[in-house]
């Protein structure tokens, strides 16, 4: 009992940190514990059956298979255990979800002894994680008359495993609690630094907000244990920045409900609000969980007699409060009025949080139950020759003749499923739609993993054209951690079917490369969706959406996702970019003239950003699409000119090819595919076929955009204005400013260049300026440290063909080895170069970090509260986001540079330049 030894000692290890024993996925382990069960004399006994019935992981995990078979053999009478009888052997069976207990439920039911049997069957109505295997035996039953597979598939055409549960509660009762003030950042419910203990539920529970707040958490459910506590954004955005189920995971871990009592640390149905709602990735996470998000609305912009806004002195609007959410609030949501009421008074109409689906989702407990729920329903009514019945709310179907389509639209009503046929869909429908690529990344791989096993998927949907799992959110410090997590990550997706950044043989070098950068590469298709575990699944090429690991697994699962059509913002350009500008600050100025043009509100939330970038490449155009998630956008498209998306594709190719030297591809040369697509695609362009993606003429947006880049005189820089009086304002993306406001006199002790918002270009020109800086003052030196992280290592290759990276070199003090990765994360940095593996580095903030207190100017995408740089007890850290050659220089400098300096400079630089397509980018 090696196994079980070590897992008591793994237990008393646990309870040292106030935890819980470790659910149990291991067969072998398992397998240990029902020898003791067996053994009615042995002293571990109770002790194992309380692991066996209440902390076995359920799903397709190895134990699960052990934990079904033995379940089976005590139903059928071959095993005898006096505490687990048949009809609870039954009940655990319910609770598995799928895989190997459908299986050993679909035994019994077509099985010969019809007592048991129609047992069997009453338990698998109410299961909906079936697959083809589990429903082609059902299939061939009903085919061969069986009455029992007959009865089943009556109740799944009737949809009874969703008409038979509660209805949910017409008042539900909830107490608030203000997690913070102004945008909250799911770092602060799950922090990147805590990223490896994500899959450890319990453990990754204790780093949601602060210990101060879970204690405050508990004493409000303390004094009302009839209420739900709800997390609350106040004078903000709940759940921006990533996209993480581990945010919500930890929000219902600590104020939702116990899925199961047999299924440990799996809570759902947690509720949450903003004073601006929430983030729209967040909100499809909300979803999954069967959780409730609302849009409370109870600050609201003040005006003047003439209706006019009232702003401050630094031209920002006044706010104004509407009701109070203070912590301890006792408010009451009811689902029939959908409203939310203080005691008889109505505050606010929040239907937006009960449409019929979103019912739905609460009813079953999550949105996956209602997507396998509609699978399986119409299986059976196709298999019993009968139309399906309606149960679930349809579709909203919305349709305006004569208006055209926008870009989005055309590639949701492209790749529709279940809608009605030859009717055109309009934003705000709600659409079932196959995935084309899907990414998932290292951070949240783990949990990924755990959600397939979850629902019981054991390989990879047919119709995804291709799936990358990455390697480099755990890029910076092969530590233990990422040693224990990566390689069982890399080899669970690589056995589903994914092409993985790792091998698990050993065969390729391993791959650290950005995942955003590698799903811009693998998309050959302007018409593709992609899902993507990360918020900045935001590609060049068609629409993408960052999404939470369980969405990323059902659609590494479907090959399908479900949503609405969001509207969409054009946004286009005119006049000339300044020869030493740089494109990022046409992006960061983007967001500016947008605030400014619609007086302080945020057009592009939540909605898709449809920019007409026209004649730049798609590693230029990542730079726009990327920053799309800090301009809380729900996705962007790029519409190009015909023969710049022909140019992106051949460098797609390019690259794609280079993974398949590198011996990358699979057995079904997924890779090979997506390069015959991209030739097949380049085609269809060349020969009027089909043109690249544009949107229609007469298409109709939410709003319209026209960024005058006449007006962008100097280089623009996000700021976290970390000492606004106003805690709401600090850690936005939304205070852009001109490099003058610093007064070329801000220290800078650390600077970043990399990430994804970087490509190769923003490579070379930091050689050109190393070069260009020896040459004005006769040497280089670093009055601050640079950490450079290239993107991918096609990059790296590539600068190294072409001269760049020994320019690097030269003037760089350390450079990564990957035959001897770093085992511990950097924590001093010295004035001067550093070349890091290539990957998120800084941007992460689960591995490397700056000092406490610097002041970084980096050309992440992150500035949010202790995710680059954490506080001093002297001073905030700030991270200030600009492009590379602002960094460049504030590192020579160890400050913020002048408009003039800047300018000397980039003298004959060759930066990221932008030209506005005189071309009608309209279709």
């Amino acid at each position: 009992m090696k196994l079980y030894n070590e897992y008591i000692k793994e237990i008393e290890e646990r309870k040292g940190q106030g935890l819980h024993p470790k659910p149990i996925d291991n067969a072998e382990l398992l397998s240990e514990i029902i020898a003791q069960i067996k053994d009615v004399n042995n002293v571990n006994r109770e002790d194992s059956l309380k692991f066996f019935i209440y902390n076995t992981l359920p799903g397709t995990t190895s134990a699960a298979v052990v934990k079904a078979k033995f379940l089976k053999e005590i139903i059928l009478g071959q095993a005898v255990v006096n505490e687990i009888s048949p009809a609870f052997a039954l009940e655990l069976l319910s609770h598995m979800k799928g895989g190997p207990s459908i299986g050993v439920l679909l035994d019994l039911a077509l099985g010969n002894d019809i007592t048991i049997a129609k047992e069997a069957a009453d338990v698998l109505k109410t299961q909906v994680y079936l697959y083809e295997a589990d429903t082609d035996r059902l299939k061939e039953a009903y085919q061969n008359g069986n009455a029992i597979a007959k009865d089943i598939l009556e109740s799944y055409a009737k949809a009874e495993f969703f008409t038979k549960l509660p209805e949910v509660a017409e008042e539900i009762k909830v107490v608030t609690f203000i997690a913070g003030e102004g945008d909250i950042s799911t770092d602060l419910l799950s922090p990147g630094n805590q990223a490896h203990s994500r899959s450890d539920r319990e453990l990754h529970g204790k780093c949601m907000i602060t210990p101060q707040a879970q204690e405050e958490i508990k004493a409000l459910q303390a004094q009302h244990p009839d209420k739900s506590v709800m997390l609350i954004a106040e004078k903000g955005t709940m759940g921006v920045g990533s996209s993480r189920m581990s945010g919500v995971n930890n929000v219902a871990l600590w104020t939702g409900k116990q899925a199961s009592p047999y299924i440990p640390f799996v809570n759902f149905a947690p509720i949450v609000g903003g004073t601006n709602g929430i983030s729209p990735i967040f909100l499809t996470t909300v979803d999954v969980t069967g959780g409730i998000g609302i849009d409370l609305k109870n600050w609201v912009k003040k005006t003047d007699s003439n209706g006019e806004i009232v702003r401050d002195a630094n031209g920002e609007p006044v706010l104004e409060q509407v009701y109070s959410v203070a912590t301890g609030t006792v408010l009451t949501i009811n689902t029939k009025t959908k409203k939310l009421y203080n005691g008889e008074k109505e505050l606010i109409d929040i239907s937006k949080a009960f449409t019929p689906q979103k019912m739905e989702f609460i009813k079953a407990g999550g949105s996956y139950a209602i997507v396998f729920g509609k699978k399986i329903q119409t299986f059976a009514a196709k298999t019993l020759g009968i139309d399906t019945p309606l149960v679930f709310a349809p579709s909203k179907e919305i349709s305006h003749e004569g208006q055209g389509l926008t870009a989005v639209e055309k590639i949701f009503n492209r790749n529709a499923v279940g809608t009605t046929p030859g009717k055109v869909l309009h934003a705000g429908s709600d659409v079932r739609v196959t995935v084309n690529i899907v990414g998932s990344q290292d951070t949240t791989g783990l949990m990924t993993a755990q959600e397939l096993e979850s629902m019981a998927a054991t390989v990879i949907s047919p119709i995804v054209d291709g799936a990358y799992q990455s390697g480099c959110h755990t890029a910076s410090v092969w530590d233990k951690k990422a040693q224990a997590n990566i390689p069982k990550l890399m080899q669970f997706m690589n056995d589903f079917g994914l092409i993985t950044a790792r091998d698990p043989k050993g065969v390729y070098h391993a791959m650290t490369d950005v995942i955003h950068k590698v799903l811009n590469d693998i998309t050959v298709d302007d018409r593709a969706i992609i899902i993507g575990g990360d918020s900045h699944t935001r590609m060049s090429k068609g629409v993408a959406f960052g999404a939470d690991s369980g969405t990323v697994a059902l659609a590494l699962a479907t090959g399908e996702a479900s949503m609405p059509i969001p509207d969409s913002v054009k946004v286009t350009f005119k006049g000339e970019m300044k020869s030493y500008m740089d494109f990022r600050d046409v992006v960061h100025a983007t967001q500016a003239q947008m605030l400014q043009k619609f007086g302080g509100e945020n057009v592009f939330q939540g909605r898709i950003i449809e920019v007409h970038i026209g004649t730049l490449t798609a590693d230029q155009a990542f730079t726009f699409t990327d920053w799309t998630a800090e301009m809380k956008a729900k996705a962007s498209i790029c519409i190009s000119e015909d023969e710049t998306l022909i140019e992106s594709l051949e460098i797609a190719k390019s690259r794609i090819q280079i993974m398949i030297d590198k011996g990358m591809d699979n057995g079904k040369k997924v890779l090979q595919g997506l390069i015959d697509k991209a030739n097949k695609r380049i085609a269809e362009i060349r020969s009027g076929e089909q043109p690249a993606l544009k949107p229609d003429a007469n298409a109709k947006y939410y709003a319209e955009v026209e960024v005058d880049l006449d007006l962008i005189s100097e280089p623009m820089i996000a700021d976290p204005d970390v000492n606004n009086k106003d805690v709401s304002k600090r850690y936005t993306h939304d205070t852009i400013r001109p490099l003058s406001f610093y007064g070329g006199d801000k220290k800078v002790d650390l600077g970043f260049i990399g990430s994804c918002m970087v490509h190769k270009g923003d490579m070379k020109i930091l050689a050109q300026m190393l070069k260009n800086i020896e040459k004005q003052n006769g040497k280089v030196e670093f009055k601050a440290p640079l950490v450079v992280a290239p993107p991918t290592y096609n990059i790296v290759d590539e600068l190294k063909a072409e001269g760049d990276w020994e320019v690097l070199q030269k003037y760089s003090g350390f450079e990564f080895d990957d035959n001897n990765p770093k085992a511990v994360a950097r924590t001093e940095y010295e004035n001067m170069l550093y070349l890091e593996r290539p990957g998120c580095n800084l941007c992460m903030g689960n591995q490397e970090k700056a000092s406490k207190g610097d002041t970084v100017m980096a050309t992440s995408t992150r500035l949010f509260q202790g995710r680059v740089v954490e506080d001093s007890a002297e001073k905030k850290g700030e991270s200030l986001l600009s492009s590379t050659p602002v960094v460049v220089l504030s590192t020579i400098l160890g400050r913020t540079p002048s408009i003039e300096e800047y300018i000397k400079a980039v003298e004959g630089i060759n930066l990221t330049k932008f030209a506005p397509s005189h071309k009608l980018l309209v279709g």
